[in-house]
């Protein structure tokens, strides 16, 4: 620390840019300071920082000896409490999520100690260093952070371990979900609405829901024991009822809970399959490659729908798109809501078929493929539903939301079905073909990563730039964080470095997140683990990225 102090005295009113003389690593006696990159002006991004306890000194040796999933919850914990630490004081920053855990890079568990990762803005007057303000923030103030946040006897340890149990109970009863036959869960008691659509804190006062009973399972969680709830079976299920009346909010609830959220969120005992997608229609995306035949098929421009290429897509052709990456990448269930589909490729009702012939129309209608996908791909799909009834042919289950309260009125469709016969004609008379998978040029994003002076940043949820290009990943509902983008960057800075063609990037992408992927990252960047799925879906979206069948 010494050394640091007097380096940091040399440069009072120096040039903004001598704060890199700091740069380096510095011993404080109960805790190792890292100061591994510093800021070049003070409007650039915040210098980053690292600090290593040593378990010793914590008194929260045992957190070593727990799981993998109560570790992650652990360091979760820890980079909250550093955060509230540092509510008041602009200057220093640790990344966390909002509502939900993610496996982030904040805070790392090492054989060394408890390893905090932050940001720092470094004081200055224009762009003069403020050195004996920088002495306060770095040798006085933020080591009163460091230590308060990873020590025993400053933290408090019931609410710790309930936020880990929690989150062992949320990830428990995910991993139960595909052998009981389901695609989700929600369970009673759970507050699906949000405060607002600036927030998603749960709202006050909420209905809390509970579920029908005759679709009501009981789940087993190793801390909270049995627990009942609402269980989404695998196949075809309909989410349908009144305007204003809770659909979209339940499908909400499911499509974030391929994450952990934190204890009082209200959807802590909702989970859904991981390898769940979320997918709409995007007008304008590119389409790489693609064989969409089981969709579309002899477009009147002579387009071939085997090996579709486009930058501009309709809503449809991109909806299908969609659907087809995502199958690619490892999707075992669809999540719609058809206030954001497009709507000639979800149906396509009697009178338009005898307006128009099929031999005109070259859309195959997804209600007459979503059965087919699940009996025959094993992909099921959770719909939004309020205007047609068309789809009630082919569902397995019928939730009816009235007062954001789920009623299962399947027995009541099939009646409808029954007493209403619908008139339309079956449009999915070929066969669903399986497609495979295409091979991705890994040379093409090391090319667009040098001409963009290797730049990879996130700084929200709505694009990425690699290189010189910026993905538009806006549509991307389930993204949480803008971290989870950063890590898809480098991610993609990895395979760039294989240099040819790969086969699979699902199974490449896969293999690096299954290993120690937060050490493979630069430690400078705030980064959380992504799903393979959506590593693939923001590639996807690259308008100069090269596949090929």
């Amino acid at each position: 620390m010494d050394q640091l102090i007097a380096k940091l005295k040399k440069l009072e009113k120096q040039n903004y840019r001598s704060y890199q003389k700091i740069k380096g690593h510095y011993d404080f006696k109960d805790f190792t300071l890292f100061i591994d990159q510093t800021q070049a002006d003070p409007y650039a991004p915040a210098s980053r920082f690292r600090a290593i306890r040593p378990w010793s000194l914590t008194d929260l040796q045992w957190l070593q000896e727990k799981s993998t999933d109560y570790q992650i919850a652990a360091r979760d914990f820890i980079a909250r409490q550093f955060a509230a630490l540092t509510l008041n004081d602009n200057a220093i920053n640790i990344f966390i999520g909002e509502q939900v855990i993610l496996d982030s890079t904040s805070v790392q568990f090492t054989d060394e100690g408890i390893e905090l990762r932050f940001k720092v803005d470094l004081p200055a007057d224009g762009r003069s260093i403020l050195a004996k303000k920088a002495l306060n923030l770095i040798t006085f103030h933020l080591p009163k952070i460091i230590r308060r946040s990873t020590i025993a006897r400053e933290l408090d340890i019931d609410a710790l371990k309930n936020h880990c149990e929690i989150y062992e109970d949320q990830q428990s009863l995910r991993n139960q979900l595909s052998e009981r036959g389901l695609v989700a869960f929600v369970a009673n008691g759970s507050i699906l609405p949000r405060l607002s659509g600036a927030s998603d804190k749960p709202m006050k006062e909420a209905i809390p829901f509970e579920s029908p009973e005759s679709l009501c399972v009981e789940m087993t969680a190793p801390n909270q024991g049995k627990i009942t709830g609402l269980g989404i079976r695998k196949g075809v299920t309909l989410i349908v009822g009144g305007g204003f009346h809770g659909k979209s909010t339940l499908l909400h609830a499911i499509e974030k809970s391929i994450y952990n959220h934190i204890p009082g969120d209200g959807r802590e005992r909702i989970v859904c399959d991981t390898n769940a997608m979320k997918i709409r229609a995007e007008d304008g995306r590119c389409v790489h490659n693609l064989n969409l035949s089981n969709y579309i098929n002899h477009l009147p421009n002579g387009s071939d729908t085997e090996n579709f290429v486009t930058q501009d897509a309709s809503g449809s052709t991109s909806q299908a798109a969609w659907l087809q990456e995502s199958i690619e990448s490892g999707a075992s269930s669809l999540l719609i809501d058809e206030d954001t589909s497009a709507t000639n490729f979800m149906i396509r009702d009697e009178r338009m078929q005898l307006l128009v012939e099929k031999a005109a129309e070259p859309i195959t209608p997804l209600v007459d493929r979503v059965k087919q996908l699940n009996e025959m791909l094993n992909v099921s799909t959770v719909i939004v539903m309020g205007g047609s009834g068309d789809y009630l042919d082919v569902a397995d289950t019928v939730i009816q939301m009235h007062n954001y309260q789920a009623v299962d009125v399947t027995e009541k469709a099939k009646q409808v079905v029954v007493a209403h016969p619908n008139q339309r004609s079956f449009e999915g008379e070929s066969e669903l073909k399986a497609v495979s998978s295409r091979s991705f040029d890994s040379a093409c994003l090391q090319k667009i990563l040098a001409e963009g002076k290797f730049r990879i940043t996130a700084k929200d949820t709505s694009s990425l730039r690699f290189g010189k290009e910026s993905v538009d990943v806006s549509a991307l509902a389930q993204l949480e964080s803008h971290t989870e983008l950063n890590t898809i960057g480098w991610l993609w800075f990895q395979l760039a470095q294989l240099n040819g063609w790969s086969s699979c990037p699902t199974k490449e992408f896969d293999s690096f997140l299954n290993s120690n992927w937060a050490y493979s990252l630069p430690n400078y960047i705030d980064a959380s683990k992504p799903r393979t799925i959506d590593v693939m879906a923001t590639l996807n979206r690259m308008r100069k990225a090269r596949f090929k069948n």
